[in-house]
Parts: C-alpha cells; structure tokens; sequence
C-alpha cells in the first residue's frame, strides 16, 4: 500500500507549510520591532522637537579651498588657565570621544604631541542632543573643525597634556573621516614598553605591525615627539657647523665606482652601464677640501647594501658628515666633532625637554650622561679594560658588537657617563684613505665615538699625498685605477685634512633608548621593508 502525503494550499507539504509559517511568524515580528523602534524615534524626536543646532554641525562639503575668510586659528599648546573665556577655533583628531549621556560628551581633541578636552552639553540654542549623538559617533582619528570656548578647569585633566582648561564646544564640524577600521588604537600603540600586557585590557601593538601601518603609527604623541627631535638633531648639527665656518654641500648618489668596498654597495642600471649608490660622501668631501673649501658638511641619504637584520642596522639612512682642513694635528677634527655633539646633545636636554618627556612615558629610560671633558680611551685601553674584564685578549683584534656594548656598560659603572671616544684603531680596521700614526705603523689616527656602548661616529684623518694614498689602496686591493678621478684631485695640491660620519637615526635611537633603529627611521629601509 502506498502511503499518501498530505498537501495543503498551493500544493505544499505539511513540512513545508511549518516552515512558511515560521518565516512568516519572524518576519511579522521584525516588521513589528522596527515598527516600534521607528515609533520610538519619532516619540523622541518630538519629545526632543525640531533640530535647533542644525546649522552648528556635521560634515563640510569637500575641501577645495572654495573661499578664505581668514578666521585666526588656535594650537592647542598655545593653550592655558590664561586663555580663560576666549573663543577658539582649531582642527584636530579625535582621540578618543566618551558619551556621558544623552545630553553631553566629552572628546579628547589631538594637534601633534598635544591633547585638550573638549566637553559638548545641551543648551537651548547651541547645542541639541541629536549634535552630542552626532559628535558622540565620529570615529576616533577623525579630523574635526572646533569652535568653543576656554574653560578654565577646577581641577587637573590628568588624560590631556594641556591640563588646566578645556574647550566647551558650540559648533563641530567634520574635515575628514575614516573609511574602514584602525589597524590598531592609538591608546595600545602609546603604552609603556615596559607595561605588562594583561589579556582582555589591551594589546601589545608589534613593531613589524607598527612599519606596516607606519602613517597611523606616526600619528601617536610619541612619535610626533621623536621625529621633533630627529629635526633638531639635524638643526643643530647645522647650526653649529655652520657657526665655525662650514659650508653645507651636496654631494651626488649615483657614483661610477664603489667608495670603499664593493661588497656593501648598490648596483643600479645607468643607461647602458652601471653606476652605484653612494656609501657616503666620503669622496666628495676630500674633493671639496682639495678644491679649497677648507670645512664642508653635509646632511643626506647614505646606502649600504648589507644583509644585517639587526637592530641598528638600515639599508638607508640620513648621515651626517663633515670634512676639514687641519692645521697642526689630527685631534683638532676629534675635538670639534666632540664640541658638536655635545652641543647637540645639551640643545635637545634644554630646548626639547617636553618632547623628551613625551617620549620617557613609552620608553622609560635613564637621562643620557655625558661630561664636558669628554673620557677618551686609546683602542688598547679599551682593549685593556674588556681584559681586566674577562674577555680573552685574543678575541679582540676587533671590538665587536657584543664588546662594544660590554666596554659601554664598564665605562658607565666606572665613570657614570654613557659617551665617550676611542683613538688610534688598528689600521688593518680601517679603510685605505686613513693617515697611519707617525709613530707606529699598526694604528691609524683614527676615532670612533660612542653613546650607550654603541658607535655613533667613525672619522680619522685622511691620506692627502697621492703616492701615498695609492700605496694604500693597492695594500687593501683597491685599485688605483678605478677611482682615478679621486686621486688626481689630491695630484693638484690638497692641504691635510680629515673629518668623520654619523648616523642620524642611531644618535636619535641612542639619545633616546629607543631599543631599535626602525623607531628613529620615518619609514625605514632594510633587507625586508621596502614599503610603506
């Protein structure tokens, strides 16, 4: 006997009919909720009645510079209890907004490495609670236009840096907002480095995370302060060559011939040949001396092809040089290079203090030490104290990474100061154009400085007599031939001369402790980043 399925209306099963019924059920009551949510909105829209602070907020049309009524514009940290009273009008992110309640808010308004609260309250003509609802939503990193005015606060506002005023805001209106999410929050990327990560609370942001999203990474209050100090840096490097009779030069990138060894350059395709890029501008600035400059400098990109992932080491970076004339001896070049850093070194510690405190909240570090006699070791006193330390003095024709960092830890327990110099290296650590020492063949007059156990500076004097230069060259398998256009400059007549370089970012990364050098790097370059 065959059984007989039931069917009802249009020929459904009695299944079929269930789950019509079920569909019909749940979309009946979400026509329902929505029904009552609509019936909500509009009971308070007209509890709350027409929208008087309309005209006070939203989004601007697109900016292209339709007009210019020359309205005066305020920087947050021009702000204080001073300013009590007065009407502001600024641009800023939005750091972080709180909804208090239906009728206020608070944002947290950002300019660089300088925050302000902002408080938005109903009021009877201003302010509506549809405009706190709006300014409530916008979305952390938005650009906002801000009038209000300065309050003069009863008490600090601990999570700002500007601390005794806010701004009660009248009108907000939106520049710029964001499409998709924040790859991370600006909050968990200014943590202490040392802060421990509680899970649930917030994330630790990584740094490889941090170079791939490098533009929002840039935007936190600690990097806005070391990239202010990375310009002074260079400021006052100039400023002070500049004031003992330097001329700032610009020397080419793209070279005929490697500089000084032709494992670390850069070949490029150069038309129908090759060209490299420069390791520095070493060989510019021995031309400039000979072409009777008498003190150059230069502030420019250098590159160095090695594969050295470490935590000081990038591909290109921002090298600060200079070259000199010397009248009597070699030290003469030491010195003043040790006069510039210190200068550096004293400006930031007086003229950036806040930006050096910004920084301390992340990185918590220890004040760099320096003296005003600079401690200098010979290369074999270093050598000796690395001894006296436990180090086999077999291990140690070269100072290495590991052993620079012990010999700077030693210098900083015996002498509390964490920069000092070390003269007359070895000659075979050196490059061919080095002068060797007049008294024994073996050294050179040469010089490294260093900050926190790390070379920051190489420098020496160099060989001006061209005979001599070449002998030196073929001694390190140079070719003479090969860089003849640099030996024939010293053919003609150069005076003695000698001179050294820096890294920017590794004097930044030390001053500072940053930990890694990709920190100090606005966008850095090294075997595995070439982007952003």
């Amino acid at each position: 006997m065959t059984d007989v399925v039931e069917q009802g209306e249009e020929g459904l099963t009695k299944s079929a009919l269930k789950k019509k019924a079920k569909e019909e059920e749940k979309a009946r009551k979400k026509a329902e909720k929505a029904a009552k949510v609509k019936e909500a909105e509009q009971v308070r829209e007209a509890a709350e009645g027409p929208d008087y602070a309309a005209a006070h907020y939203g989004k601007l049309p697109l900016h292209q510079s339709q007009s210019r009524p020359n309205r005066k514009r305020t920087d947050i940290a021009t702000l204080s209890a001073k300013n009590d009273s007065e009407h502001v009008l600024l641009r800023a992110r939005i750091q972080t907004s709180r909804l208090q309640s239906n009728k206020m808010a608070f944002l947290s308004l950002r300019q660089r490495t300088d925050t302000i609260q902002a408080m938005i309250a109903v009021d009877d003509k201003q302010v509506s609670r549809q405009m706190v609802k709006w300014a409530a939503s916008l979305s952390d990193e938005s650009i906002v236009l801000v009038h209000g005015t300065v309050v003069k606060s009863p008490e600090s506002i601990k999570s700002c840096s500007i601390d005794d005023v806010e701004i009660q805001v009248s009108e907000l209106w939106l520049v710029a907002g964001l499409e998709g999410r924040l790859p991370f929050s600006l909050e968990d990327a200014s943590r202490s480095e040392t802060a421990p990560e509680v899970e649930g609370q917030f994330s630790r942001v990584l740094l490889d995370t941090r170079l791939n999203n490098r533009i929002i990474d840039l935007r936190t209050q600690t990097n806005q302060a070391i990239f202010k100090l990375q310009h002074a840096i260079g400021d006052l490097f100039r400023d002070y060559l500049n004031n003992n009779g330097f001329t700032e030069i610009h020397s080419p990138k793209l070279q005929g011939a490697a500089t000084e060894s032709g494992a670390t350059v850069f070949k490029v395709g150069y038309f129908k040949g090759d060209a490299f890029l420069a390791q520095s501008p070493q060989l510019a600035k021995q031309m400039a001396i000979a072409a009777d400059f008498e003190r150059v400098y230069e502030i420019g990109p250098v590159f160095r092809a090695e594969d050295s992932n470490t935590h000081r080491h990038l591909t290109e970076f921002i090298g600060l040089d200079l070259e000199m004339t010397i009248e009597e001896h070699y030290h003469e070049v030491k010195e003043l290079l040790d006069g510039m850093l210190k200068t550096i070194f004293k400006g930031l510690k007086e003229r950036y203090a806040k930006e050096i405190a910004v920084v301390g909240k992340q990185f918590e570090v220890e004040e760099f030490k320096w003296r005003e006699e600079t401690l200098t070791l010979t290369f074999r006193e270093a050598v000796d104290l690395l001894v006296e330390d436990g180090v086999d003095r077999e291990h140690l024709d070269d100072i290495n990474t590991e052993n620079e960092k012990r010999l700077g830890r030693l210098v900083k327990a015996k002498y509390d100061i964490d920069y000092f110099i070390i003269d007359k290296f070895p000659l075979e650590l050196r490059p061919f154009y080095t002068m060797p020492d007049p008294n024994d063949p073996t050294l050179t007059n040469s010089y490294d400085f260093f900050m926190r156990g790390e070379e920051i500076l190489s420098g020496a004097q160099r060989i001006h007599d061209p005979e001599f230069l070449c002998r030196q060259m073929r001694a390190k398998s140079v070719d003479p031939e090969s860089m003849k256009g640099y030996i024939d400059g010293f053919r003609m007549g150069c005076p003695p001369h000698g001179g050294g370089g820096i890294g920017l970012e590794r004097v930044l990364m030390l001053f500072l402790k940053l930990n890694n050098i990709r920190r100090a790097s606005l966008f850095p370059r090294d075997p595995k980043r070439l982007e952003p």
